[in-house]
Formats: C-alpha cells, structure tokens, sequence
C-alpha cells in the first residue's frame, strides 16, 4: 500500500520550490515538513528554476517572433511586385 498518489495544488508546488531555493533549511527538513520525497522537491525546484529563466527570455523571444512575421510579411510584398513587374515588362513589350 506504498504507492498512494497524492495531487499536491500549484500553490504548495510553489512554497515547496521556493523553500527548496532559498536553501534556508537542508533538503531533508523541508522535506519532511511537507511530506514529500527529496526527489520530487529537487524536480519541482528545477522546474520553477526553468521557468524563471523562460519568463526572463521572453521578452526576447517575442521580439524576434515579431521581427520574423515581419521580415516573412517584407518577402511576401516583394514576391508580390516582382510578379506585377515582370507582368507589365510583358505586356508593355520590353522584356
């Protein structure tokens, strides 16, 4: 009867992961105080540690998402052009 799965709320994922970094107490007391494996408050750690560093990034990473819808915008206009250009070469017989 070893194998009970609890669901823990995102709020206690969030207190466990902060004590864990604080690093105030050892891994063993926060542990025990919260009734988990040290396995499992060493992932939730890397996990919120992951996440910060995204949330830092983002901004970064949206600008370049913006910069490359612009530039793929920019190519779409010049294909563009270039088509009606080489249509009216044709038709006004100067190609």
């Amino acid at each position: 009867m070893g194998n009970i799965k609890r669901k823990h709320s995102t709020s206690f994922k969030i207190e466990v992961a902060l004590d864990m970094i604080r690093q105030k107490e050892t891994v063993a007391i926060i542990c025990s105080r919260y009734s988990i494996h040290p396995t499992q408050a060493n992932r939730w750690k890397d996990k919120a540690l992951e996440i910060m560093a995204a949330g830092f990034n983002n901004k970064s990473t949206v600008k370049q998402k913006q910069k490359d819808e612009l530039i793929d915008e920019l190519y779409k206009q010049i294909g563009q052009l270039k088509v009606e250009l080489d249509w009216l070469k044709k038709n006004m017989g100067t190609a």
